[in-house]
């Protein structure tokens, strides 16, 4: 009755925000596993198997001449890299708590910290990934050379951000059309182990083909990615200008259909009963 109770600061509100979401993306990361060196060592595997397979389809299919004159696995890990890092992304916030999640009933939880959360864990565990990757093979097999390394990781934040957008917009369609998201979401992963561009380079590729790849934000962040990678490459047809802005407006429809959902969750799912 007495008590005073101390009106919270814009500061101590920030400081309580991140406590929330550094809680909120732990518990996010042990889900895929109980124990975090094997949640680690899953997406490991994944990653070195899929380097695997598109090196051994490169030298079948003798394509190593289409690729950058320098370190070909490097050439291949710039590619698969920005792949997984965009398309864990896309899964991981699309897949995120919504309004209607139990854990919405506890006070600090909302639907930004669960977006938050399954945001920056998939990028932990990518660049825990990238780092351990690269650390073995410059040990282990040859010295890992990258031209400009701050750009050319500012490109797989780049990624992780159009990753991102997209898997916003996505949750926002997810409670309105669950069926629907859940194949475009299988079929938009799947298209982009061709659009993506990974296997290609925007320099050596014929006009009509280009404009197959150029809508894709991914396929300008791995283009750019490998200029900064490798010193003889210079990318003429990308830019990732182009990936930035629209990754932000991808980020600006999905927080704003975010928003009206939230708002209508009650009203939609009681109209669906």
């Amino acid at each position: 009755m007495f008590q005073q109770q101390a009106k919270p600061t814009a500061l101590s509100g920030a400081f309580s925000m991140s406590e929330v979401v550094f809680h909120s993306i732990v518990r996010n990361v042990r889900s895929n596993h109980n124990n975090a060196f094997i949640a680690l060592g899953l997406n490991l595997l994944q990653t070195l198997l899929m380097v695997a397979v598109f090196y051994l389809m490169f030298s079948v299919l003798n394509m190593r001449g289409s690729a950058v004159r320098g370190d070909f696995l490097l050439y291949v890990m710039s590619g698969i890299f920005l792949f997984i890092t965009h398309t864990k992304a896309v899964s991981a916030v699309a897949g995120a708590e919504g309004p209607s999640s139990p854990m919405m009933q506890h006070a600090p939880m909302n639907t930004i910290v669960a977006i938050l959360s399954a945001a920056i864990g998939s990028l932990y565990i990518q660049v825990l990934s990238l780092f351990v990757i690269l650390s073995i093979y410059h040990i282990a097999f040859t010295p890992v050379h990258i031209e400009e390394p701050i750009p050319a990781f500012g490109m797989l934040l780049l990624s992780w951000i159009s990753g991102v957008g997209v898997g916003l917009i996505l949750l926002v369609l997810k409670p309105w059309i669950p069926s629907l998201v859940g194949i475009f979401t299988t079929i938009y992963q799947r298209a982009n182990m061709i659009a993506s561009g990974k296997m290609f380079l925007a320099n050596s590729m014929p006009s009509f083909m280009l404009s197959m790849f150029d809508w894709n934000p991914l396929f300008h962040c791995i283009d750019q990615a490998r200029g900064y990678v490798f010193i003889n490459y210079n990318p003429h047809f990308s830019n990732w200008q182009y990936a930035g802005w629209v990754s932000l407006v991808l980020i600006m429809i999905g927080l704003m259909g975010e928003f009206y959902t939230r708002r209508h969750a009650s009203l939609s799912w009681g109209a669906r009963r």
